[in-house]
C-alpha cells in the first residue's frame, strides 16, 4: 500500500525497460485493486456480513455505529468513489451539505474549527466557494471513518499506506511476518488473495516481480507471493524496491525464499536482465547480478553479485503506465497541509531528472547505497522526449519529479528545453536550497511550469547544518525560498529535530527562524521529522564523529535499518516535538506569527538567541 491518488513508478519504470528489451511485461496495480474492492458496495457487504460474526464484547462503538448506519454507507460508497475519481464532480455541492454522507468519528476534527460565533468551521481552509476542494477533504474523513471500522472489525494492521508496517520496519527476525503469513486469511486476505488468482489468469506470466518501496508494503507483497506459490509453484517470483534495498542487505533467513525465489538490490534493470537470461538458461546462477537466493543444495542464503556496468540512466527507457487504471486513482485531500496535499491530491507522471544525488554528503543520509551514491544525469532533450512520450499517453500534463534533490544545472537546461519546444506542463520536485537557484532561474523554473518545491532546511542551526554537512546556511536557505516564493512557487521545507547533541537552545532557536521565514513569506509549508539514524548514513556508520554511541543491534537474519543512538546530551526530543508540530501548524494558516516561540512549549524553554530581524537582513544582502 503506498498512495491512492496515482501509481508508484517502479512498475512503470521496469515495464517501459523490459519491454524496450523485446520482454513481454505487463503491470498490475494490486493495492488499488483491494482498496476499490473493500470499499464497494460488495465490499461493504462483507465487512458487514464479518461484523455480525464478532462477539458482542469485539464490537466497538466505531463498528456499532457503523453497522446502525450501514444503509448510508452502502449507497454513498459508489458516488463517493465516483467523485474522488473525478468522475461526478457535481456531487461536491451533496457532499458539502453535510446530510449526504454518514458522519463517524473522524469528523469530531472538525469542531476544532467552529470559530465563536458557531460558524462554518472550513471556511478558513476553503472559503465560500471551495466547493470541491471541501467535499473532497469531508469525502476523505468518510473513506478514513470506514477504514478505522475495518481496522478494528477485521484486521488491527489495516492503513492506506502503513499496512502492517510493524511487521516489517526494521525487524530483525522474520518471526512476527512469518506468524501473520502463517495465520488463517482474513476478509481483506482474502479479497487480495482472489486479486491476485485474478491477475495470474488474466495474464498467465512465468515471472512476477513485486516491488515494495515501503515497509507497509510488505506484508501485501508477501501474501501475493504467497498465493501465487500455492497457485503455480513454478512461477518464478521476485522481489525488490526501496525496502529491500536498505532493510535487506543482510539477509540470512533462509525461510523468505518460501515465497521470493529470488530479490534483487537496487536499480533493478540490470539485476533483472541477468535473472532473466538465467531463467531462460542463458547464464549459469553464478553469473546474477545484486541477487539474493537460496542455494539448492544446502537450502542457505547466497548472496550473487557478478560484476557488470548498470544500465545507464539515459539508457533506461521511458516509463510506460499501460495497463494501469488511470481513471480509477482516487484524488484525496486529507492533510490541510499544501505540499503535503500534492502527495495526495491528483494524478502525477512521476518521473526522475537524474539518478542519485549530486551532493550526497548529507550525514543523516543512505549516502553509501547506490540510490544516493550513483549520480547519473540525462539531457535535456532525452528528458523532454520523455514527458511528452508520457503526456502522449496518459494525458496527464503534470508531473513529480521523484529525484533525492534534483540538480540547478539539469533543472535550468529541462526548463529551457520545455521552454523552447512550447511543452506546457506543470511540475513540482525536491532540491537543496542551494545558491546556485538565483531569483532569475527560480522565475525560469516557474515560467516553464513549476508550482512547487521543497527541500531540506533539516534544523535550522548554521552549527547544526555544518554538523550535517548540509552545504547551506540558513541565511542562504532564507535568500533562496524567498527567490521560489517571489516567483509563485510553493515552497515547503522538511524540518528535523533530535540531531545527535541537538540541544533546547538549538531547538528554540530554531523555531524562531522557522517563526521568521513563514513571518517574511519565504516558506509556506513545512512538516517536522524526528531524526531517526540508519545504519547506512554516515552517523550510523562513524557515530564517534556526531557525539552519539549507537545501541547494540540484536542478531539480525532480516531487516535492519533504523538503529538507536544514545546521545549524551539527554534531551527530551519527542516532548520538544509536540511544541514544534503545534507552532509549525499554526504558521501554515498564519496564525501565531507574531507569538513569542516560547509561548508553544507547556514546560519553561530558555529564550531564543536569535535576532528577531535575522532573516529580513539575511533578505536584504547578497552572498
Amino acid at each position: 500500500m503506498t498512495q491512492l491518488n496515482t501509481p508508484y513508478p517502479s512498475t512503470a519504470y521496469l515495464t517501459g525497460f523490459l519491454r524496450s528489451r523485446g520482454f513481454d511485461a505487463v503491470q498490475e496495480d494490486l493495492a488499488l485493486a483491494l482498496v476499490l474492492e473493500l470499499f464497494s458496495a460488495t465490499g461493504l457487504q462483507s465487512v458487514r456480513e464479518h461484523i455480525t460474526t464478532l462477539p458482542e464484547p469485539q464490537r466497538t462503538m466505531r463498528v456499532v455505529a457503523f453497522d446502525e448506519q450501514f444503509d448510508r454507507y452502502l449507497s454513498t460508497i459508489g458516488p463517493t468513489l465516483a467523485f474522488l475519481q473525478g468522475r461526478d464532480a457535481t456531487l461536491a455541492h451533496r457532499i458539502c451539505s453535510r446530510a449526504f454522507l454518514p458522519e463517524g468519528p473522524r469528523f469530531e476534527s472538525l469542531d476544532v474549527y467552529i470559530d465563536e460565533d458557531g460558524g462554518d468551521p472550513l471556511a478558513w481552509a476553503f472559503g465560500a466557494l471551495g466547493v470541491h476542494d471541501r467535499a473532497r477533504h469531508l469525502a476523505t474523513l468518510y473513506l478514513n471513518d470506514i477504514a478505522d471500522v475495518l481496522r478494528e472489525a477485521v484486521d488491527a494492521r489495516f492503513e492506506f499506506v502503513r499496512y502492517g508496517e510493524s511487521l516489517a520496519l526494521s525487524q530483525p527476525t522474520f518471526e512476527p511476518l512469518a506468524d501473520a503469513l502463517d495465520a488463517p486469511l482474513n476478509l481483506i486476505d482474502r479479497t487480495l488473495l482472489a486479486l491476485t488468482l485474478a491477475a495470474i489468469e488474466r495474464h498467465q506470466p512465468r515471472v512476477v516481480l513485486i516491488s515494495v518501496p515501503f515497509p507497509g508494503a510488505v506484508y501485501a507483497a508477501f501474501r501475493i507471493a504467497q498465493a501465487v506459490k500455492a497457485h503455480d509453484p513454478d512461477i518464478s517470483t521476485v522481489l525488490g524496491g526501496g525496502y529491500v534495498n536498505t532493510e535487506l542487505r543482510e539477509l540470512k533467513e533462509p525461510r523468505v525464499f518460501d515465497y521470493f525465489d529470488h530479490l534483487t538490490l537496487d536499480a533493478g534493470e540490470r539485476p533483472l536482465l541477468a535473472l532473466l537470461d538465467h531463467l531462460q538458461g542463458r547464464r549459469s546462477a553464478q553469473r546474477l547480478v545484486r541477487t539474493y537466493r537460496r542455494e539448492p543444495e544446502t537450502g542457505a542464503v547466497q548472496y550473487v553479485n557478478w560484476i557488470e556496468a548498470d544500465i545507464a540512466f539515459a539508457e533506461v527507457g521511458t516509463p510506460t503506465w499501460d495497463g494501469l487504471p488511470l481513471d480509477r486513482y482516487l484524488s484525496l485531500l486529507d492533510m490541510l497541509n499544501p505540499m503535503h496535499r500534492l502527495w495526495s491530491d491528483g494524478r502525477w507522471n512521476k518521473l526522475t531528472v537524474a539518478h542519485g544525488c549530486y551532493w550526497k554528503k548529507c550525514s543523516f543520509c543512505d549516502v553509501s547505497l547506490d540510490y544516493i551514491s550513483r549520480y547519473e544525469g540525462a539531457s535535456a532533450a532525452t528528458l523532454v522526449d520523455r514527458i511528452e512520450a508520457i503526456v502522449t499517453e496518459t494525458g496527464q500534463t503534470g508531473f513529480h519529479f521523484v529525484d533525492e534533490a534534483a540538480p540547478p544545472k539539469a533543472l535550468k537546461t529541462l526548463a529551457s528545453e520545455l521552454q523552447r519546444r512550447q511543452v506546457a506542463v506543470s511540475w513540482w520536485g525536491n532540491i537543496r536550497f542551494e545558491k546556485s537557484f538565483t531569483p532569475a532561474l527560480c522565475q525560469q523554473l516557474a515560467d516553464s511550469g513549476c508550482i512547487a518545491i521543497s527541500g531540506g532546511l533539516e534544523v535550522a542551526s548554521d552549527r547544526l547544518l555544518k554538523l550535517m554537512k548540509k552545504g547551506v546556511s540558513v541565511d542562504q536557505v532564507a535568500r533562496v525560498t524567498k527567490a521560489f516564493s517571489d516567483a509563485g512557487v510553493l515552497v515547503h521545507a522538511y524540518l528535523m529535530y533530535g540531531f545527535p547533541t541537538q540541544t533546547v537552545q538549538d531547538t528554540v532557536d530554531a523555531l524562531e527562524y522557522v517563526r521568521q521565514l513563514f513571518e517574511n513569506g519565504c516558506i509556506q509549508s513545512g512538516f517536522f521529522h524526528r531524526f531517526a539514524c540508519t545504519v547506512h548514513s554516515p552517523v550510523g556508520q562513524h557515530p564517534e564523529e556526531y557525539g552519539v554511541t549507537l545501541q547494540p543491534l540484536p542478531p539480525i537474519t532480516f531487516a535492519t535499518n533504523d538503529v538507536g543512538f544514545i546521545d549524551p546530551t539527554g534531551v527530551d526530543h519527542e516532548a520538544l516535538g509536540v511544541a514544534l508540530r503545534k507552532a509549525l501548524y499554526n504558521y501554515m494558516h498564519g496564525i501565531g506569527l507574531e507569538q513569542d516561540v516560547r509561548s508553544w512549549f507547556s514546560f519553561r524553554v530558555p529564550r531564543p538567541k536569535v535576532a528577531p530581524d535575522r532573516i529580513a537582513r539575511a533578505l536584504a544582502t547578497t552572498e
